[in-house]
């Protein structure tokens, strides 16, 4: 979410998200991946992390998960909604997560939930890189990209998910499911909004 008017946005609709976000199952959201998720504790990402709804939902599994997150608003939710074990949050925004790659850290999975729409297309290529970096030979990236409209003060752009496949075989990436979905919110539903859920491997 490197776009400055994306994290204003979320920042000012912050009090009004944070329940809608909540009110969300984990289970429900990520239904299209489920069968995708570790089943050993791992270590795991997740880029934008919003208030760590699935976040906090995947360290009760057992996991230890790092929640990055760009938006104050919502980090500091988070982190008062889900003091739960295994749970760690960090400030760091795409493309380039320079937090997480100066830590140097690699995870088994990293998870990007309804962010990449808030990604210019210039961008796609350097996040990918930044995301290949920080996967552990044999990981998973799974992400979320969405069709349709977006509030006006969260801007939205395209993405295809044939591009950033090509792409990401540029970073030595390979395709092991991608999956669509119909959006689990009315709202969504109405506006004609529907989800493409891309999961890639890293080289074992």
């Amino acid at each position: 979410m490197h776009d400055p008017q994306v994290l204003r946005g979320y920042a000012a609709d912050a009090e009004d998200l944070i329940p809608r976000f909540e009110a969300l199952s984990s289970e429900e959201v990520l239904a299209p991946v489920l069968d995708l998720l570790p089943v050993r504790p791992s270590l795991i990402l997740e880029v934008g992390a919003g208030t760590g709804r699935d976040a906090a939902w995947l360290a009760v599994q057992g996991h230890e998960v790092v929640a990055a997150e760009p938006v104050e608003e919502l980090r500091r939710a988070g982190m008062a909604l889900h003091p739960v074990p295994g749970l760690s949050w960090i400030e760091d925004r795409l493309p380039d997560l320079p937090m997480l790659l100066r830590g140097g850290q690699s995870y088994g999975l990293i998870l990007i939930v309804a962010v990449w729409q808030h990604l210019r297309p210039e961008h796609h290529r350097a996040t990918i890189e930044s995301l290949a970096e920080l996967m552990a030979p044999g990981g998973r990236l799974i992400f979320s990209l969405r069709h349709g409209p977006g509030s006006p003060t969260r801007p939205c752009y395209p993405a295809s998910p044939e591009q950033l496949i090509q792409i990401a075989q540029g970073e030595r990436l390979r395709l092991i499911a991608r999956r669509e979905s119909q959006s689990i919110q009315q709202r969504n539903r109405d506006q004609g909004v529907t989800w493409t859920w891309l999961c890639l491997g890293a080289p074992g």
